[in-house]
């Protein structure tokens, strides 16, 4: 399954349709609000719905405001959070 990066617009986090691809470079880290998640799908919005990691990874960066997964280290990230 493709992945691709998209950025969190507003609402609930758990929700696809607040979410849009991104065709831009995101300067995003860490904060206390999803910035961008990269997720299943290659549409305009993540396929639906949202897996049950992405949304555990969710859940634990709002948590930890630290980016998801947190462990190991070296693991490729799925969840960038961002202040606004």
């Amino acid at each position: 399954m493709a992945r691709s990066w998209y950025a969190f617009v507003n609402g609930n986090p758990q929700d696809v349709s607040n979410y849009f691809k991104l065709n831009a470079k995101f300067s995003c880290l860490c904060g206390n609000n999803i910035c961008v998640i990269y997720a299943a799908g290659n549409e305009r919005q993540p396929k639906a719905p949202l897996s049950y990691n992405m949304q555990r990874y969710i859940r634990n960066a709002l948590d930890t405001g630290v980016i998801q997964p947190e462990y190991p280290y070296d693991a490729k990230k799925y969840v960038y959070l961002r202040d606004y």
